[in-house]
């Protein structure tokens, strides 16, 4: 996995948002792009420590480590631990695909009562809790970046989007955070 302790990172010394809603860049976490047929889940979900969400728009955490479902058979796994998830994904005993992505992604979060609205500047799906509750999570667009968004809290998001973007990304999110503070 990634050397989490020798990585740049994209968005040192970044800050922004408003008294309604704070940007911020998150820790850095290993990432892990799986992909697997439906008998493959449980063995996945057992060598990874995470049960596998097999719902659209569903998540489950446990321990720093975040499971996203993104389509039928493909999920983004976060970990905050310096956990060797490919290691881990190997160690199933079950076909499947697994790619290191933790030096492509860098994440956001974006919190406080302006979240919804801060994020709704760039992005066009309803985040209301009732249509994106928390554990919610999809690959959507934040202006003319590909996205993956998870609800963590009622007021609070995080924001995966690949490094290249990341100022692109955190700078829109600033300036939606200043707008919903207005």
């Amino acid at each position: 996995m990634a050397d989490l302790a020798t990585r740049t990172l994209p968005l040192s010394g970044f800050h922004g948002g408003s008294a309604s809603a704070s940007v911020s860049p998150a820790a850095p976490a290993s990432r892990l792009s799986l992909r697997a047929k439906p008998d493959a889940v449980a063995s996945l979900s057992a060598a990874l420590g995470i049960e596998l969400p097999t719902r659209p728009k569903a998540s489950a955490s446990s321990g720093g480590r975040h499971a996203l479902w993104l389509g039928p058979d493909e999920w983004l796994i976060i970990d905050e631990t310096e956990a060797d998830l490919l290691s881990s994904a190997a160690s199933s005993g079950v076909m499947h695909s697994a790619t290191d992505v933790s030096h492509r992604n860098t994440a956001l979060l974006v919190k406080g009562p302006g979240a919804e609205a801060t994020l709704n500047s760039g992005c066009p799906q309803d985040l209301s809790l009732a249509i994106f509750p928390v554990g919610g999570c999809s690959r959507t667009v934040f202006g003319k970046a590909e996205i993956v968004l998870l609800r963590t809290a009622e007021d609070a998001f995080r924001v995966e989007c690949w490094r290249s973007f990341a100022p692109y990304v955190s700078g829109l999110l600033a300036e939606g955070a200043e707008d919903s503070g207005h």
